[in-house]
C-alpha cells in the first residue's frame, strides 16, 4: 500500500517537505482524505497532517522556517500552513472529553492510536509517515478499503450518538467510495435517524448538497428513504420522486451534463413552488439557490416545445434544468446566449406614443410576437412594430 503513495505526485511537494523539516518528520503524520484517495487511485487536492505539537508550537516552528500559518481552527487544535503549493491544515492529536451529538469538547493527544480512534469511519484513519510514507492502520481501514466498505471505527451507534452529522457522511462517503453495505451502520443510521433534528441547518443543507453531487448516489438516497433517514429532513420526498432523481441522473449521464446537487434536490421534491420556498428556507439556501430552486418547481406543461423560448423568458440554467427533469434533450440550448431584444421604448415614442403605459404595452406586445417567431432581425421587429401601432386603439 505504502507503493501506492510512493508513487504518488502530492508527497513530493515542495511545500510538504518543508513543512516537514519545520514540524520534524517524527512529530506528522499525513491523514485522511489524501492518503485514502491515493490508495483508490484517485485524484487529490486538499492534504491534511496531523502532529503530536501544540498549535502553539507548530505556529513557532512554521514562522522560525518562514511558513505563514492561519489560526483557522485554533479551538478545536487546527493550523493552517499556508505553501506555496497550496494550505495544508495541521491538527494536534485530540481525543473527546465529551460529545452532545452536536459538538464536541477535546483535549490534546500524544497518541496517533488515541487521534485515530476518535475518527468517524475506518479509511479516515489511516496515516502516513512524511519520509518513509509507511501506513498506521489500527482499525482494519485498508481491508476496508480493498472491500469498499465505510464502516464505523468502533460500535456505530456510538459514534453516532457523538456526532449526529456522521448519519449524512455515512451515507455521503458509502455512495462515494462503498459497495459492500455494513448491516451494523445501516442499521444505526437508521435507528438514530431523529436525531439529526438536532442539528443546524445549514450542516444538514452542506452534507445534503455534497451527498447529491456525487457522480451517482441514486441508490444511496432510495436506501436513505427507506431507512426512514430521508424523511427527517427533508419530509416531501415520495419514493416516486426519489425514482424521477435518479431517472434525471441518467438523462445528465447520458447528454454528458455535470452532476448538479440542487437540480437533483429538484427532483426529489414535488414540482410546487410553495413546497421549494419551504424547503429553501429549512435548508438555509442562498438567495440564488433559492431562487434556481423555485424556478425548476415551475415545470408544469412540456417545456420540449419551445426550449428557446423557455431559455429567453426564464435564462438558459432554468430551461437546461427544466428540460433535464422532464427527461427532454436540453443540447439545443445547452450554450446557446439569448439574443437581445433590437427594440427600445424611445423607438416608440418616436412613432408618437407619448411616453407612458402604452409604451410598455406596445413594447411588451412586440416583444412577445418576436420571440414567438423565433428571435427575427430588426427589420421584422419593425415590421411587428408597425402592427402594433397600426392595430392600437
Amino acid at each position: 500500500m505504502a507503493e501506492s503513495l510512493r508513487q504518488a505526485d502530492w508527497p513530493k511537494r515542495e511545500g510538504l517537505q518543508a513543512l516537514t523539516e519545520a514540524l520534524g518528520a517524527e512529530n506528522i503524520r499525513w491523514v485522511g482524505g489524501a492518503v485514502r484517495d491515493t490508495l483508490l487511485g484517485m485524484a487529490v487536492s486538499d492534504v491534511d497532517c496531523a502532529t503530536k505539537l501544540t498549535p502553539d508550537a507548530v505556529i513557532d516552528r512554521c514562522r522560525e522556517a518562514g511558513i505563514r500559518t492561519v489560526p483557522t481552527g485554533i479551538d478545536h487544535g487546527t493550523i493552517t500552513a499556508i505553501l506555496d503549493d497550496g494550505p495544508v491544515e495541521v491538527t494536534t492529536l485530540r481525543h473527546d472529553v465529551s460529545t452532545d451529538g452536536r459538538r464536541a469538547t477535546i483535549a490534546f493527544a500524544q497518541e496517533w492510536r488515541e487521534d485515530a480512534a476518535r475518527r468517524d469511519f475506518t479509511i479516515n484513519a489511516l496515516f502516513a509517515h512524511p519520509e518513509t510514507l509507511e501506513i498506521s492502520d489500527y482499525f482494519g481501514g485498508l481491508d476496508d478499503l480493498a472491500n469498499r466498505r465505510v464502516r464505523f471505527i468502533g460500535d456505530a451507534r456510538t459514534r453516532i450518538h457523538e456526532d449526529h452529522l456522521r448519519i449524512l457522511r455515512y451515507y455521503r462517503f458509502q455512495a462515494r467510495f462503498g459497495s459492500e453495505l455494513d448491516a451494523e451502520a445501516e442499521q444505526a443510521c437508521e435507528a438514530l435517524a431523529d436525531t439529526l433534528k438536532g442539528l443546524s441547518r445549514e450542516r444538514v443543507c452542506a452534507e445534503l448538497l455534497n451527498l447529491l453531487a456525487l457522480p451517482d448516489p441514486g441508490a444511496t438516497v432510495e436506501r436513505m428513504f427507506n431507512h426512514a433517514v430521508l424523511r427527517v429532513i427533508l419530509p416531501e420526498v415520495t419514493l416516486r420522486q426519489v425514482e424521477l432523481m435518479r431517472d434525471l441522473i441518467e438523462h445528465e449521464h447520458a447528454q454528458d451534463f455535470a452532476p448538479d446537487a440542487l437540480r437533483r434536490l429538484a427532483a426529489l421534491l414535488p414540482p410546487s413552488p410553495d413546497v421549494a420556498e419551504i424547503v429553501a428556507a429549512r435548508l438555509r439556501l442562498s438567495k440564488a439557490q433559492r431562487a434556481r430552486l423555485i424556478g425548476m418547481a415551475n415545470r408544469l406543461g412540456s417545456d420540449a416545445e419551445n426550449k428557446h423560448t423557455l431559455a429567453y423568458t426564464e435564462g438558459t440554467q432554468i430551461a437546461v434544468d427544466r428540460l433535464l427533469l422532464a427527461g427532454e434533450n436540453a443540447h439545443d440550448i445547452r450554450d446557446w446566449e439569448a439574443p437581445t431584444f433590437p427594440l427600445k421604448g424611445g423607438a416608440i415614442v418616436a412613432r408618437g406614443v407619448a411616453a407612458g403605459p402604452e409604451v410598455a404595452r406596445i413594447l411588451q406586445s412586440v416583444e412577445r410576437q418576436w420571440v414567438a417567431e423565433g428571435f427575427p432581425d430588426e427589420a421584422r421587429v419593425n415590421e411587428l412594430l408597425d402592427d402594433a401601432l397600426n392595430s392600437a386603439p
